[in-house]
């Protein structure tokens, strides 16, 4: 057999391919394996890694939406409340100020009865002192001649006994 005819080369080729089948297969397919075999649960991980964190985003966006629909409630009940607040006090200030209205009206009628009641009795007071003047010059002047005394006393005299 000669090394270069083409039936050593088939045989040739056969037992290089069997030495290194059986070189990779003790040295190099465990490693292969293993590298392959790390690979696969590596791109496993991941994916139940990012399974894990879409779940977990899921579960964030969730709880996100129901604190803003809580957040959202609050702020509707504050509002609310707010504006009962500012009713409320609107209604107690008109309330007072009604009753301060009131109190003041009544205050000033108070005072224009007292100004009312003093007048009158300042007017009262000058109409008889202005009578009293009056009468004391009818008297004067009635009283310095003898004749209208008597004639005075006989009038008092008679309407006394008419009454």
């Amino acid at each position: 057999m000669q090394l270069t005819s083409p039936e050593s080369l088939i045989f040739w080729t056969t037992i290089i391919f069997i030495v290194f089948f059986f070189l990779l297969a003790k040295f190099a397919w465990k490693p292969i394996l293993g590298a392959v075999k790390s690979r696969e649960e590596s791109i496993n991980n991941a994916l139940a890694s990012a399974e894990a964190a879409r779940r977990e985003m899921q579960n964030l966006t969730a709880d996100n939406e129901r604190i803003l629909q809580e957040a959202r409630m609050e702020r509707d009940a504050l509002l609310k409340e707010a504006r009962e607040m500012k009713d409320k006090m609107i209604a107690d200030s008109k309330h007072e100020a009604q009753l301060q209205g009131e109190r003041m009206i009544e205050q000033a009628k108070a005072a224009i009865e007292s100004e009312k009641n003093a007048a009158m009795a300042e007017l009262k007071a000058q109409v008889s002192s202005l009578s009293l003047d009056i009468a004391e010059k009818l008297l004067k002047e009635e009283l310095s001649n003898k004749e209208a005394q008597t004639k005075l006393v006989e009038r008092m005299l008679g309407d006394v006994k008419l009454n």
